[in-house]
């Protein structure tokens, strides 16, 4: 007769649990250089611009986009953006540099500022009187609304990029006359009306106004007698 006896099977409490395991190997793994690193102004505006081009593809419906476009004004790190586009084609994104706006003259510094954001959610937020206009905008309005008068602003480079999203509220753009506009935004049970048309003047600025309404809405037109009354000032 064999007196061994077999092996105690092991407690419950011996063997760490899958949550443990995974503590266990996250505590003995620093965490990836990228996903600590900072977030700029720049990355959030090509993060906004992959998701505005997912649901232009119809990859993202308004509601993923709604949400997701969120998140990505309140990301402070790559390891914040990478998640909300790691599912898409174009993957996570880039950290290259945007490449510059043609300035005017060489008397004018290029646009290499990062975006500017204008946020209101459940609120509002301005920006009008007399300001250097940056290459790109972000106004995103979630039950809320977002003021951009453009009518006495100082352009520092030829073309300037609106991304305008409206979710449950407006966003709301003063332009001059004398620039040219072009449109490729989109409504979705909103409006996105945008007057476009292009200035005799070959040396105007250009506003490009993009991006989408949903169940809100988007409107972009020039104020009549408005007139930027020097297109190169730098001052």
């Amino acid at each position: 007769m064999d007196k061994s006896s077999p092996s105690p099977s092991p407690s419950p409490s011996s063997s760490p649990s899958p949550e443990e395991r995974v503590s266990l190997t996250k505590a003995g793994t620093a965490p990836a250089a990228g996903a600590v690193l900072r977030a700029s102004d720049a990355d959030r505006d090509r993060t906004a611009e992959i998701l505005r081009e997912a649901l232009a593809e119809g990859r993202l419906t308004a509601e993923e986009h709604a949400e997701r476009i969120g998140a990505v004004y309140e990301a402070r790190t790559h390891g914040e953006l990478e998640p909300l586009v790691h599912d898409l084609p174009t993957g996570r994104p880039s950290a290259a540099e945007a490449a510059p706006v043609r300035p005017y003259d060489a008397s004018v510094r290029p646009g290499m500022s990062a975006a500017e954001n204008l946020v209101a959610v459940f609120g509002g937020a301005t920006r009008k009187g007399r300001w250097r206009v940056r290459p790109r905008m972000n106004a995103f309005a979630l039950f809320g609304g977002v003021e951009i008068d453009l009518t006495e602003a100082v352009f520092e480079q030829r073309e300037v990029v609106i991304n305008a999203c409206a979710v449950f509220g407006g966003v709301d753009i003063k332009l001059p006359e004398n620039i040219s506009v072009r449109c490729t935004g989109t409504g979705v049970f909103g409006g996105f009306d945008v007057k476009a048309g292009k200035d005799p003047d070959p040396e105007a600025p250009v506003v490009v106004v993009t991006g989408f309404a949903f169940f809100g809405g988007v409107e972009a037109r020039p104020r009549r007698g408005k007139r930027l009354k020097d297109l190169r000032a730098a001052n």
